[in-house]
């Protein structure tokens, strides 16, 4: 492997490291007790698998993820992008990352929620990664041979700290843990919602590899891989380590979520620099990926409007800013039903590229799985936003995995059969 993809796959690994990443391992740390080693086994396989698959999707096709929904039909693929990029950029993930980062890296501090100490903290942070954000091709050396080092070595330290300092019992697993560890852990993985983000992050990989002379098909999803292979070893060692933490503080009382953990266990283990040095690996965390999302609005919007990247990207930040300054709570209450809507469309988007070969790329298939799909996640979403759909909740509970949040899968499937049957009599044998 050469220095552009050591580079690239730390660039990527920053990008995914974000908050919410912190915050589910050690959750499930506690949950899973004694059965940790199973439960964070399902949990990788998931939290790190489809990250990466989404990542390597988008280097099948020339441009970004948009050319994956028009698959589908043009008019889905313009609107189904612009919600996904709107959602995990300016209307929650960019906001979030930056209020988060204000209450583990500050408010330890402070001792308190303060709304002008909030406005002062992101007016500087946003005000940073407008700038970082000014150039893509700069951006990836910036976060790959800086800022990563930096937030790796803050890492390993919290978690060697874990390891050695660290020797309470583990406990018993909670009741849905006692039960089958694996697939609750690999339900938890599913719902970090990373692989949305990763389709945004996949055309930052496939430009930055493009702008050091990668040319072809080939080369560019092999190198595409390889990047993805040192990113998920770095966020499964990671996870594992956090998750490790977890598990070791059961016994020390009881927690409101991960953020609570870590911050007690750095804490336990460094006095009062673990705090300093947790709020280190946040705002770094909180940081990078904040670029990484305004760099990939900034890509695509530039494509489908009229406006320069720079004026983009000073728009993005300026809103990012301003639905940060609303608080966390607010921001998770408007925004999780909508990521409830687009998540499974997004994997199945994922799933189909990869085998489209099986079935030669025909729209039949992917308008089959997806409209089903979607009249499933469009369910879930309402729910989430608190609309009571009594007539129609008895018909969605017969099917399989509803109760878990994976109630599209079947229909997912049912939808791409439906669409092989019906599938164009020539379809052409698409395999770039």
């Amino acid at each position: 492997m050469n220095k552009n993809i050591f580079t690239i796959g730390f660039m990527l690994f920053a990008l995914f490291f974000g908050a919410g990443n912190l915050i589910y391992p050690p959750t499930l740390g506690i949950d899973s007790g004694t059965s940790y080693w199973t439960a964070i086994t399902g949990f990788v396989i998931t939290g790190v698998g489809l990250p990466i698959l989404a990542v390597t999707s988008i280097s099948f096709v020339k441009n970004d993820a948009r050319e994956l929904a028009d698959r589908v039909h043009p008019l889905f693929g313009l609107i189904f992008t612009s919600l996904v990029y709107l959602a995990i950029g300016p209307f929650f993930g960019i906001p979030r990352a930056a209020t988060v980062a204000y209450e583990m890296s500050v408010e330890p501090f402070t001792g308190n929620t303060s709304t002008l100490s909030l406005l002062i903290f992101t007016t500087i942070f946003f005000i940073l990664v407008y700038l970082v954000s000014l150039n893509p091709s700069k951006m990836v050396d910036r976060i790959g041979q800086f800022l990563t080092p930096i937030l790796l070595i803050a890492i390993i330290a919290l978690s060697v700290g874990g390891f050695l300092l660290l020797d309470h019992p583990l406990e018993s697993p909670t009741d849905k843990y006692a039960a089958n560890p694996f697939f609750t852990g690999f339900v938890e993985g599913y719902l970090t919602m990373d692989a949305i983000a990763a389709l945004a992050f996949g055309i930052i990989v496939v430009n930055a590899f493009k702008e050091r002379g990668v040319s072809t098909q080939r080369e560019l999803v092999r190198s595409t891989l390889k990047a993805g292979l040192i990113t998920a070893i770095g966020l499964m060692a990671v996870y594992v380590s956090i998750g490790w933490i977890g598990a070791k503080l059961a016994s020390t009382g009881s927690y409101d979520n991960g953020g609570d953990i870590l911050s007690n266990a750095a804490t336990i283990m460094f006095g009062n620099y673990g705090a300093l040095l947790l709020g280190v690996i946040v705002t770094l965390a909180c940081f990078t990926t904040s670029v990484g999302l305004v760099v990939a609005c900034g890509q695509f919007f530039t494509k489908i409007t009229a406006l320069s990247y720079r004026w983009i990207v000073l728009i993005i930040t300026i809103g990012s800013f301003l639905i940060a300054n609303q608080g966390l709570n607010t921001i998770i209450g408007y925004s999780v039903p909508v990521l409830t809507f687009i998540y499974p469309i997004a994997i199945v988007l994922i799933l189909l590229t990869f085998m489209q070969n099986l079935f030669h790329r025909s729209k039949a298939v992917y308008r089959g799985a997806i409209v089903l799909t979607s009249l499933t996640s469009l369910y879930d979403g309402l729910v989430a936003y608190g609309f009571k759909l009594e007539t129609i909740t008895p018909f969605m509970e017969y099917l399989p995995f509803f109760s878990i949040g994976l109630g599209w899968v079947v229909p997912a499937i049912a939808g791409g059969l439906i669409g092989l049957l019906f599938r164009e009599p020539a379809a052409q044998d698409y395999s770039h």
